[in-house]
């Protein structure tokens, strides 16, 4: 008995697309090999920058599998989802080259499960377990009320410099599929709903006992998709 293959969706392909970029970069980064240490320089220049206006980085990671006819059945990326497809993957990975910038361990860590490693997860865990930081919470809303994908860029770069300095992982393969998920239409919810329950999810977890009683937080629940403050 055969089975056939279900054909990838244009979210997994960017997911899948960046995981095989970043992982065998990370590991030779990690192995101290002189082309990724180069590579991780010149991305890391991009962060939280227009991706369009980096000429350094055109050509720099091989991005031909978004081109490539998909040998799983599935129809060849538009030209719009090719573009929008081609900006998630590089602005997740000047990301992820910001965040690597001297930690010696992986700061990308590939999941399965969207919820605990998500964007929203790793921002919970630079909070006191069972308080709220709200000063942090608002850059976590201000990222998912940016107005345009290069905004967008910009407030990741400041989240993910945080998370650098606690040696906190993100999934980037989830990441730069949310930023393609972001610019479709209605995208920008759904990322922002995924967002919010990675963070609250962590958050039950983390006030959860051992016995399996929930602790009570500190802090009330607040909204993460809206914020008089977010602009």
């Amino acid at each position: 008995m055969t089975t056939t293959a279900i054909p990838l969706t244009a979210w997994q392909r960017v997911r899948e697309t960046t995981d095989a970029l970043i992982r065998p970069l990370q590991r030779d980064l990690l192995g101290d090999r002189p082309h990724a240490v180069a590579a991780l320089a010149r991305l890391r220049r991009g962060a939280g920058k227009d991706t369009s206006k980096v000429p350094d980085l055109w050509g720099l990671v091989d991005i031909g599998p978004l081109h490539d006819r998909p040998q799983d059945g599935g129809r060849p990326l538009t030209e719009g989802e090719l573009v929008h497809a081609e900006d998630a993957v590089h602005t997740a990975l000047t990301l992820w080259a910001l965040h690597q910038q001297s930690r010696g361990q992986g700061m990308h860590q590939s999941g399965h499960h969207p919820t605990h490693h998500g964007l929203g997860a790793a921002v919970r865990q630079l909070m006191p377990p069972g308080e709220i930081a709200d000063p942090v919470r608002k850059r976590l809303v201000r990222a998912g009320t940016a107005p345009d994908l290069p905004q967008l860029a910009q407030r990741l770069r400041d989240i993910v410099l945080l998370l650098r300095q606690e040696d906190i992982p993100l999934d980037y393969g989830l990441l730069a599929a949310q930023l393609y998920q972001w610019q479709a239409p209605g995208g920008r919810d759904t990322v922002r709903r995924a967002w919010g329950r990675s963070f609250h999810a962590y958050r039950t977890a983390q006030n959860t006992s051992k016995t399996g009683i929930p602790v009570p937080a500190a802090a009330p629940d607040n909204d993460l998709t809206a914020d008089k403050d977010a602009s």
